[in-house]
């Protein structure tokens, strides 16, 4: 068992209260109201303001903001130091005046060699942690041979179908010196076995290894539907991970929580906040009900979010995000580590905002939701490539995004201070709301039973789908701008090259697995398997008996059809 201890620093004092005495706040109202009645006045009546000002999530914006906005902000409270309780202000007590965030380009399609060659062209460019995409097919559990799994061969990621793939993905890179994620839900326990026994292979010890598996089976019942069995049986595989880690594997974040695909779903940032968290909240009370400790595992959690293009409401995002997360974890589960009150998150540029229209504006769009996730502290970002809109991202393309989040690090000196905007009495409010606002979900969501009943009676999915379609509609009927969709367009004949996954990887592809199959042990295999299937029809931790399999090259396919037997497939609800 972990050692329970606190490690809080010493801090200066700050004197409590609010910002502004009640006196000044008086005299400032006076003056404000005198300046509407006279100068803006008569400015209006000169020149109309523009209508529907308001922030993605519908939150009206007001005229100006003052301190009479943030008249109940405690400095100690709401905002504190960075690295310190709320957390508000960044979890590192440096922040980016130490290191930049990691930058982690997610990258993957064809053959485990093309991903290899990108994996080692981004480390030379000044990449500094490796993020893979998986194929379809991966993604559901399936080998590329299978019938399912025809036409879909590493066009949206790298196809993994055993551990001789995983060993070509990652053969001559550093395991005990970079940190890997892995965007993989319902085969993720499969998938990590595999980059564990690999390392294992090349002499790294679990221990050594540090990284983040997606892992979040909630979010796919939600939004993105990769899910393959019940929800009760696919939690217990992730509360699997979550308890291995936490005894196995002290520098690795079995989970990452993620909101980018609930808002890539037609979420406000609201509700991507919102419902993140309640997910993060469903995964504590399971490894509770574990048996774990609260302080055991929840300083590897990890969270996901995506970066959308209304800049101030992403900022105030993050920021209100650490601060509900620390005072749930404190509050609700008593939690003393404070490195499990902190939220640590990597984000990504929103890639339902990139348009096939005009494709390089991409690059402008992506500068500002990079921008926005650093002034909002992210510990670790990957930046969309302008061509995503079309294809998966060239190399030259993925340089672009690279460089685009070097610029910022490199030029822009917005890490030469911690949160500079911290402060603004715009931002400030912006965040309280956002904080309530969230908060205010998630007690819906316990009053309606949890996360599993709200999957269960759709009530995510009804919520997602009216806010996509109130989005849609105001672009419709011309109330939000798209510069070059429904403003600014011109006739084009879109030059930007693409990414072309040819036939002859899928065949090289199908011919290793082949000889896996052929070469392998296959009495040992099958009887990995055959235990495989004992421990899940139990309640023994899978994790031991997956990475048994995987090291007798049982393939995912073989691995997720026992889970397939015993668990048996699941069906989405239909929804109204």
């Amino acid at each position: 068992m972990l050692e329970q201890k606190s490690t809080e620093p010493e801090l200066p004092e700050v004197e409590q209260g609010t910002l502004f005495d009640k006196e000044e706040l008086d005299r400032l109202h006076v003056q404000r109201t005198q300046w509407e009645e006279g100068l803006v006045k008569k400015s209006v009546e000169r020149i109309p303001e523009r209508d529907n000002l308001i922030t993605t999530s519908g939150v009206p914006i007001e005229r100006l903001y003052t301190p009479g906005d943030v008249r109940g902000l405690d400095y100690q409270r709401d905002l504190g130091y960075p690295g310190a309780y709320p957390y508000t202000r960044g979890v590192q007590p440096t922040m980016y005046r130490a290191k930049p965030w990691t930058m982690r380009m997610f990258a993957g399609f064809g053959t485990a060699e093309d991903t290899n060659k990108r994996f080692k062209y981004l480390l030379q460019q000044g990449q500094t942690g490796l993020s893979v995409a998986f194929d379809m097919a991966t993604l559901y559990g399936y080998d590329t041979d299978h019938p399912l799994a025809a036409g879909e061969f590493g066009k949206c990621g790298v196809a993994i179908s055993s551990l001789a793939d995983m060993e070509v993905l990652f053969e001559g890179l550093p395991l005990d010196k970079i940190t890997t994620s892995m965007t993989i839900n319902s085969p993720a326990s499969a998938i990590w076995a595999m980059y564990i026994a690999n390392a294992e292979k090349r002499g790294f010890s679990m221990a050594q290894l540090g990284g983040t598996l997606q892992n979040d089976i909630l979010k796919e019942y939600i939004a993105q539907k990769e899910f393959l069995f019940p929800p009760e049986p696919s939690m217990r595989l992730v509360t699997d991970t979550i308890e291995f880690g936490t005894r196995h594997m002290p520098r690795w974040n079995t989970i990452s929580i993620s909101g980018y695909h609930i808002r890539e779903a037609g979420a406000t940032a609201v509700q991507e906040l919102a419902f993140t968290l309640a997910d993060g909240l469903a995964y504590v009370d399971a490894a509770l009900a574990r048996g774990l400790k609260i302080d055991e595992f929840a300083p590897r959690l990890s969270f996901f979010f995506d970066v959308h293009n209304d800049f101030f409401e992403e900022i105030a995002k993050f920021r209100a995000g650490r601060r509900l997360w620390a005072r749930l974890m404190k509050e609700r589960y008593g939690a003393k580590d404070p490195r499990s009150m902190m939220l640590r998150c990597h984000a990504q540029t929103a890639g339902v905002s990139l348009t096939a229209q005009q494709p390089e504006n991409n690059i402008i769009r992506t500068t500002i939701q990079a921008l926005a996730a650093v002034l909002g502290g992210t510990n670790s970002l990957h930046t969309n490539s302008l061509d995503e809109a079309l294809a998966l991202p060239t190399e030259s393309a993925a340089l672009i995004a690279l460089r685009t989040q070097q610029v910022i690090a490199s030029e822009s000196g917005v890490t030469n201070t911690i949160d500079p905007l911290g402060g603004s009495y715009f931002l400030e409010k912006l965040t309280e709301r956002t904080e309530k606002a969230a908060l205010e979900y998630i007690e819906r969501i316990d009053a309606l039973g949890g996360v599993l009943a709200c999957i269960q009676n759709g009530f995510f999915q009804r919520e997602i789908a009216e806010s996509a379609y109130r989005y849609q509609q105001e672009i419709d009927q011309h109330k939000r701008t798209i510069v070059g969709v429904n403003d600014y367009a011109i006739e084009e004949h879109i030059k930007v090259p693409t990414l072309y996954v040819d036939y002859e990887g899928e065949k090289a592809q199908i011919a290793r697995l082949a000889r896996v199959r052929h070469e392998r042990n296959n009495q040992a295999t099958q009887r990995a398997l055959e235990n495989l299937k004992r421990v899940a029809e139990g309640t023994e931790n899978t994790m031991p008996a997956i990475l048994e399999a995987v090291k007798s090259y049982a393939t995912l396919g073989e691995i997720m059809d026992v889970f397939r037997d015993v668990f048996g497939d699941y069906m989405e609800p239909a929804v109204f």
